[in-house]
């Protein structure tokens, strides 16, 4: 019995080193494409940014890379590389709405059960912020921000 025990033991260590080994590999795998839309975008942007904060990927209507960092003179800038059209747009961050700001626009409007995310994006060559929450309902919506503006672009409700 005590046999049967340890060998069910060790079979049990052995899967789940086997298990979290392959998640480990999925996961690293799965970051392949973001760290290389990553590197391509630091590169179109070396002469832009020469301190990165932040880098996420937006998909909208075409994908775009959004860099947020600061200049060679140590202003906060954001760029917008779109994956197609590749004109790079950049602006300074004091120049646009903040985080903050476009959450108190939603605000005003709307009364959101859960702001699930606030991130900057670009639709149109127009830099924007979206912001994904769900209402009161449970339903998904999408609310979009011109970034200089503050001026509402679109909304996508009740998803």
């Amino acid at each position: 019995m005590i046999k049967l025990k340890k060998w069910i033991l060790s079979i049990s260590i052995i899967l789940a080193v086997i298990i979290v080994g392959t998640a480990i590999k999925i996961y690293f795998s799965s970051m392949q494409p973001v760290k290389a839309a990553e590197a391509k975008a630091l590169k179109q942007a070396a002469d832009k940014v020469k301190e990165i904060d932040d880098f996420h990927i937006y998909n909208g209507q075409e994908q775009v890379n959004v860099i947020e960092g600061k200049n060679k003179r140590g202003q906060k800038v954001i760029v917008w590389i779109p994956n197609k059209s590749k004109k790079v747009i950049v602006r300074k961050a004091k120049d646009g709405l903040t985080k903050e700001d476009a959450v108190n626009k939603l605000l005003k409007e709307k009364s959101p059960k859960k702001i699930i995310s606030v991130r900057l994006g670009m639709e149109k060559n127009i830099p924007l912020w979206e912001i994904y929450y769900r209402s009161e309902n449970n339903l998904m919506n999408y609310y979009y921000i011109d970034f200089e503006t503050g001026d509402w672009l679109k909304k996508i409700e009740n998803l």
